[in-house]
């Protein structure tokens, strides 16, 4: 049987798999030799060293994130945007550290990025608020899928934790923690962190921030008004 032809997709293809399974730090040419089927050095014959490696699979990640349409709803647009990150760098645990230490110029990334800020200016922001608005958004998904990452409790044992840490939260002292934790421990509140609770703060924010733009533009600026200017103009 003839060997499948080794290409750049598939060693990065292989790397993802194996980063996958035993984090990015255990990913080392010689494993991911081995796991394609070959020496080493065959390697760079398409990754050109261990940075270009790492700039080729987190470009393979972006490109399985939902990329926002323009011109659209674009509160839905970002929101599906934002859900899609979080769950594709759950699946891929290893990548979110790897994105935000690193300046990714692949294509999957530029295409993406602009996307976010098309979706963003066709909606009415300047450029510096879809800069700001893309950046606090992927500060939340980054941040809360890191934390999601690292928690040292599964949801089914924060019950047990708000008990054990309940004797040194003592009411008399920390009130506000005491009940918090005893809301977990009755079953009255499960603990666990909402990613669309902060989401739906973000897009909230940002909508009032665009309806005070739009309030606030002179007259001429407002987009019907243009388009009525531009037709008298036309007219005399």
């Amino acid at each position: 049987m003839p060997r499948t032809p080794l290409t750049r997709e598939r060693v990065l293809r292989a790397a993802i798999a194996l980063a996958d399974q035993e984090g990015l730090d255990a990913l080392s040419m010689r494993k991911l030799a081995k796991a394609v089927g070959v020496e080493a050095m065959s390697l760079y014959n398409h990754v050109a060293n261990k940075d270009d490696l790492y700039d080729g699979i987190i470009d393979l990640v972006v490109a399985e994130i939902y990329v926002p349409a323009i011109g659209g709803d674009w509160q839905a647009e970002l929101r599906h945007r934002a859900t899609s990150a979080h769950e594709v760098l759950l699946n891929h645990r290893w990548a979110t550290g790897l994105l935000g230490s690193r300046v990714n110029v692949g294509p999957a990334m530029l295409r993406y990025v602009d996307a976010t800020l098309g979706c963003l200016i066709a909606a009415g922001f300047t450029y510096e608020q879809a800069d700001r608005a893309w950046n606090a958004l992927d500060s939340h998904i980054y941040g809360f899928t890191l934390q999601a990452i690292n928690f040292p409790l599964e949801p089914g044992e924060y019950a047990s934790a708000a008990q054990q840490f309940l004797p040194i939260i003592p009411t008399e002292t920390h009130p506000h923690m005491h009940e918090l934790a005893s809301l977990v421990i009755n079953g009255t509140h499960s603990g666990t962190a909402d990613f669309t609770f902060g989401l739906d703060l973000l897009l909230d924010g940002l909508s009032r921030l665009l309806t005070t733009r739009h309030r606030e533009a002179p007259a001429s600026d407002q987009p019907g008004t243009r388009s009525a200017l531009r037709r008298s103009s036309a007219d005399s």
